[in-house]
C-alpha cells in the first residue's frame, strides 16, 4: 500500500530537526547536494558502483586548514551494485535511521520501478510520488492528459505512421539505455519505415517499443525548459516561482546541425539519423514579454495537478517547451520533480530565482530552503509524500 499521510507523519516524528537530504547519484544530484550544503543540511548520495567517483571522491566534503573554506558538498555516499538495491527493506530502514528525506530525480524513477516507489518505498519523498508516473508516455494517464486537462497547448498527436503527412517526431525510449531517448523524425510513412528499420538494426530502438511510440507534429522553435518551484508553505497566490530556464545539448544532434547542408549529405546514411541523447545543458533567459504566458502555464499546471493528484505539485517541476515566432509556448514534456538541466545553476543560482530571492537561488538550494523552513515550523508532512 502507498505511504499514507498518517504513516508519513509517524516516520517524520522521529526525524531530527535538520534532516539529511538524500538523492540518487545521477541526473541533478550535485545541484541537490550543493543546495543542501548551502543551507547547512547534511547530504547523502545513493550511488551505483562504478558511477560513484564524482560524489565519493571529487565532490566529497572535506575540511580545509584553519582559516580556509570547506570543500565539496557530498557528506556521505552509499554505494550499491545496482541502483535498485537502495529500495531493499533493510536500506529503507537505514535511510530512515539516518533521518533522510529523498529528493527524487529522473534516475530514481527510472532505475527503481514506479510500483516499488508508490507501494513499497517507506522513506519520505520530497514532492509527490504519485506524479512520477505521469512521465511515462506509455501510461494511459500521463503528462499529456494532465496538460490537456489544464488547457495547456501540446503538439498535435499523429494517430499512426500511415497518418504522417508533415514533419513529425517519434518518441520512444532507447532500446538498452532506458533513461535515454530513441527519438527520430519522419515526414512520411515511408520515411518512418526506413528510419525505424535502420534504428532497430543499429540497436537504438526496439521493435516492441515502436508499437507504443507517441508520434506528434514537430513544433518549430527554440527549446526552453522552464524550471518552476511550487511551495505549499505560503498562501496559494504566492506559491509559484520561476527559478530559471535551461536548454538541452543533445548528441549527436547538436553536432549534426552545426554542419552545412552539403557536409551533412556527405555523412554515411546511418550518421544522418541523429541521436537525441541529452549530454548537457545550457542556461538561457526569455524575452520579458513572454514571462506573463510562462507564469500562466505554470499556474494552470499546478491547479490541474492538485485537482487530479492531490496534494499536487510539491516543490520543483519543469515544463519543457518550444516557443513559436510569436512567443507562444507549446509544452512537449514535463518533469514533475527536479529537472535535468538545473546543474547549470548550482552555486550561482538561477537568474529568475536570484532576482526573486535576492541571493543565489538554484533549484537545489530552493529545495533545501523549503525543507529547512518546513522542519523549523513542524510542517514537514506538508512537503513530503
Amino acid at each position: 500500500m502507498p505511504l499514507a499521510v498518517t504513516e508519513a507523519r509517524s516516520l517524520l516524528a522521529a526525524y531530527p530537526l535538520a534532516p539529511v537530504v538524500a538523492t540518487v547519484g545521477s541526473h541533478s544530484a550535485l545541484d541537490i547536494a550543493d543546495g543542501a550544503a548551502s543551507e547547512g543540511l547534511g547530504t547523502l548520495v545513493l550511488a551505483e558502483a562504478g558511477r560513484d567517483a564524482p560524489y565519493a571522491r571529487y565532490f566529497r566534503t572535506t575540511n580545509g586548514p584553519p582559516g580556509f573554506p570547506r570543500r565539496g558538498c557530498v557528506d556521505e555516499v552509499w554505494t550499491y551494485p545496482k541502483f535498485l538495491s537502495l529500495a531493499a527493506p533493510a536500506e529503507q530502514e537505514r535511510l530512515r535511521r539516518k533521518g533522510a528525506l529523498l529528493v527524487p530525480n529522473r534516475a530514481f524513477s527510472s532505475y527503481v520501478p514506479l510500483a516499488t516507489i508508490e507501494d513499497d518505498f517507506r522513506v519520505p519523498i520530497v514532492g509527490s510520488r504519485a506524479l512520477l508516473r505521469i512521465e511515462e508516455r506509455s501510461e494511459r494517464e500521463n503528462y499529456y492528459t494532465l496538460l490537456e486537462r489544464a488547457g495547456i497547448p501540446t503538439p498535435h498527436r499523429v494517430p499512426g505512421p500511415e497518418a504522417i503527412d508533415r514533419l513529425a517526431i517519434v518518441k520512444l525510449p532507447h532500446a538498452t539505455r532506458r533513461l535515454e531517448r530513441g527519438f527520430f523524425t519522419a515526414a512520411s510513412p515511408s520515411e518512418f519505415r526506413t528510419k525505424s528499420e535502420r534504428l532497430i538494426a543499429r540497436g537504438t530502438i526496439a521493435a516492441e517499443d515502436l508499437a507504443g511510440a507517441r508520434i506528434e507534429e514537430y513544433v518549430l522553435g527554440p527549446v526552453f525548459n522552464f524550471n518552476f518551484f511550487f511551495s505549499p508553505l505560503v498562501p496559494r497566490a504566492d506559491g509559484l516561482e520561476l527559478l530559471g530556464v535551461d536548454e538541452r545539448r543533445e548528441s549527436d544532434l547538436d553536432g549534426l546541425v552545426r554542419l552545412p547542408a552539403a557536409q551533412q549529405l556527405e555523412l554515411s546514411e546511418s550518421a544522418r539519423i541523429p541521436v537525441y541523447t541529452v549530454v548537457g545543458h545550457g542556461t538561457v533567459t526569455v524575452r520579458e514579454s513572454i514571462l506573463e504566458e510562462v507564469f500562466r502555464l505554470g499556474e494552470k499546471f499546478v491547479d490541474a495537478a492538485r485537482a487530479r493528484y492531490p496534494p499536487g505539485i510539491l516543490g520543483p517541476f519543469c515544463l519543457q517547451t518550444c516557443l513559436d515566432r510569436d512567443g507562444h509556448a507549446t509544452v512537449f514534456d514535463v518533469a514533475a520533480r527536479i529537472g535535468g538541466g538545473t546543474n547549470v545553476h548550482l552555486a550561482l543560482g538561477h537568474p529568475y530565482g536570484n532576482a526573486l530571492w535576492r541571493t543565489p537561488m538554484s533549484t537545489g538550494r530552493r529545495i533545501a530552503v523549503e525543507i529547512r523552513r518546513a522542519a523549523a515550523e513542524g510542517r514537514l508532512p506538508e512537503i513530503v509524500t
